[in-house]
């Protein structure tokens, strides 16, 4: 064993002379040495290319308008005219003939240049429905991303009107240029902890931009169907597992949970005076392709990839942390069934005409996982350690556990997942497990890439392995 140390640290010559052999022939050398550089930055290569092909979106898309930080209020993109009521009623058409066993629906997604909106958006175009999309591109995180979505969806065919959803006399002008049957309300300001720094944000959109967009179907003729997004939050400090919709939600344990769970109050409200039918539904923590950076899985991988330390949550008593993670195509497929299923709007004019639908549901993967698992398949996908850091859980508006009873959904709705963690986490691409907007300012190197030759990919792409892409 010494010996063996001894020819490891010297220029290839052990001590006894004897056992000398001589040097491997230098195409050896080579590709050993090709090999090597494989395995350590083909997963760095892939990222900075998968970069320059998002930045290539970027490039086509509209360049944002610099809106104030965070606020609804701020300023827009021009809209009005012929030619922007051509392009909103061109979206909002219907492309195909209805099905034996589906009518074709014309319908408004707000919020669809964010995450859940724009695979919702995506999956209603292609299959022929019209789709028109209402966001603000507010900067709780990245423009940058949002505006890549807005991109593949104006590729779908998808129009996004930049504007905001307390701008009541744009939502007239909508409603009035396109008739539409169904409203799919997903704009929110998301996220729990963030409502520590800017409480005020979460009301101005998640209860009076959810006043507003009711008010503008309630006085629509004819009114549409309201499928929106409430939240698993709004279970709050309920300790019965799994939740139930027939549960108690009056114990918020964060400012977000209390605006999600006053917009089940307005929205009965509406139903209750106005006639409108209204779905809501409890998502449990989506993830998936195109996410918000802000979600665990993301800044998880990030800090595993750079040897940072990753703060893993444990309650009293050292309790587990497990969240229901939900994958995005199992959403979309609920959110679909959603306006499927939604009867017809009982008032017009703002009157009401008879008893109207009145619907909630749980959509989650009814398979709880606790955090320190999510970390041990991101080690698995990625293969690298990670540096574990068990942390109590703080007092920031998190809670311990998520579990959904999906009975109700699975009744109502044919709602049934089929996606588990470790199978939607491969589906990422690993340039959204870097987190591709903290690696923007390597602009020179991005550019780079972006004007590489082709036969050069096409060289290296005999060199790297397929597997690179499956990495996350």
């Amino acid at each position: 064993m010494a010996q063996l140390k001894t020819m490891a640290l010297g220029d290839g010559v052990g001590s006894n002379p004897a056992k000398f052999k001589p040097e491997k022939p230098l195409h050896h050398h080579r590709a050993a040495n090709l090999h090597r550089w494989h395995h350590q930055h083909c997963l760095a290569v892939w990222g900075l290319l998968a970069v320059a092909l998002l930045l290539s979106l970027f490039a086509l898309s509209p360049r944002p308008s610099t809106p104030s930080r965070r606020h609804l209020s701020s300023p827009h993109s021009p809209w009005g005219g012929p030619l922007w009521e051509k392009r909103v009623q061109a979206s909002a058409r219907v492309r195909a003939a209805p099905s034996s066993s589906r009518r074709a629906i014309s319908v408004l997604v707000t919020g669809a240049a964010g995450f859940v909106g724009s695979h919702c958006s995506i999956a209603l175009k292609r299959r022929g429905d019209g789709v028109l999309g209402l966001d603000n591109f507010n900067d709780y995180y990245e423009t940058s991303l949002k505006r890549a979505r807005q991109a593949l969806l104006d590729r779908a065919g998808v129009f996004v009107v930049e504007g905001d959803i307390n701008d009541a006399e744009l939502l007239r002008k909508l409603f009035d240029v396109a008739p539409f049957t169904h409203v799919l309300h997903l704009a929110a300001q998301a996220g729990v902890r963030y409502a520590l720094r800017d409480p005020a944000s979460y009301v101005r959109s998640n209860v009076a931009g959810l006043v507003s967009v009711l008010e503008a179907a309630r006085s629509a003729s004819p009114q549409p169907a309201i499928v929106w997004a409430s939240s698993s939050s709004v279970y709050g400090l309920n300790s019965k597992v799994p939740f139930s919709e027939s549960d108690r939600t009056d114990r918020p344990a964060s400012l977000y949970a209390a605006t999600k769970k006053a917009g089940e109050e307005i929205v009965h409200a509406y139903n209750h005076i106005y006639g409108l039918s209204i779905t809501g539904l409890r998502f449990f923590t989506v993830y998936g392709p195109w996410g918000r950076p802000d979600m665990a899985y993301f800044f998880f991988t990030k800090d595993i990839l750079r040897g940072k330390p990753i703060s893993i949550y444990e309650g009293a008593d050292h309790a587990t942390v497990a969240r229901d993670f939900t994958y995005i195509d199992d959403i979309v497929k609920g959110c679909l069934a959603s306006l499927d299923t939604a009867q017809k709007s009982t008032g017009s004019g703002g009157k009401k005409r008879g008893p109207a639908q009145l619907r909630i549901f749980n959509l989650g993967n009814t398979s709880p996982v606790p955090v320190g698992d999510l970390v041990g398949i991101l080690e698995r996908l990625l293969k690298v350690k990670a540096n574990r850091k068990v942390v109590k859980m703080p007092r920031n508006g998190d809670v311990q556990f998520t579990h959904a009873n999906i009975s109700l959904a699975q009744r109502e709705l044919g709602y049934r997942p089929s996606t588990d963690l470790q199978t939607g986490l491969k589906r990422i691409p690993i340039l959204e497990g870097i987190h591709v907007m903290e690696m923007m300012h390597a602009i020179s190197a991005i550019r780079f890439l972006i004007h590489l030759k082709l036969t050069f990919w096409m060289e290296l792409s005999s060199v790297l392995s397929p597997g690179c892409f499956g990495c996350l």
